[in-house]
């Protein structure tokens, strides 16, 4: 392409009444997914001050009204507040249970405007050499 053109522009088309209802958007998600984090977590004597990997899923639902149609920041759904939230959450902190983390991230989350559904995990990947991981999970539905 020569200098003196631009590149082309991509624009998405608008095609209001043309998507057929049976494909109307139902639901809208955002997600963090396999987030690992070294935490020091568990009961057992062996595991108290030795922090293992701790896997974080959080699965967000997010209505329509919080969810942007624009691509502007200012109304976004802001991805870095819970990766920024779940590592400030379990910095510097000490758990016994997996399902004080999950408590913990899932009430956060729950309190932010716009979620419609929830969906928190955690995994311990390497408690067995038999199994891939052992887990909790809550979630809202």
């Amino acid at each position: 392409m020569p200098d003196n053109v631009p590149p082309p522009t991509f624009i998405a088309p608008q095609a209001p009444g043309l998507v057929p209802r049976s494909l109307a958007i139902r639901t809208r998600k955002l997600f963090l997914e396999n987030f690992d984090l070294h935490v020091d977590i568990g009961f057992h004597e062996f595991e108290i001050g030795t922090p293992q990997i701790l896997r974080i899923n959080v699965e967000v639902w997010v209505d329509a009204d919080h969810f942007p149609r624009c691509d502007t920041v200012e109304k976004a759904w802001d991805y870095d507040f819970l990766r920024t939230s779940v590592l400030q959450l379990v910095a510097g902190r000490r758990f016994n249970l997996q399902e004080t983390v999950v408590h913990a991230i899932y009430d956060l989350v729950a309190a932010r405007a716009g979620v419609a559904g929830l969906r928190v995990s955690t995994r311990k990947p390497d408690v067995y050499p038999d199994c891939q991981a052992v887990g909790v999970e809550l979630a809202s539905f």
